[in-house]
């Protein structure tokens, strides 16, 4: 075998792949910084409206399942 035969066996995945990794991982993290805060000043005080607001329950969790999604689909996607 060539050394180029060699590095083309070598190469999982294509430029494609990684960008679409790229973007699942930048998903995933945006999800996760959807559920931050809802810190209340006095620790004494607990807002719920705050802390299970749709941004929290619905809204990161569907981010986040779209970011594995994009995941899996760069994992299998032909290089």
């Amino acid at each position: 075998m060539t050394q180029k035969e060699t590095k083309k066996s070598l190469d999982i995945f294509g430029k494609s792949n990684y960008i679409w990794m790229l973007v699942g991982a930048l998903l995933i993290t945006a999800g996760m910084l959807l559920m931050t805060g809802g810190k209340s000043a006095d620790p004494n005080v607990f807002n719920a409206s705050e802390v299970y607001s749709f941004r929290r329950i619905t809204l990161a969790p569907i981010v986040m399942i779209i970011g594995f999604l994009v995941e899996i689909y760069a994992l299998f996607k032909k290089a």
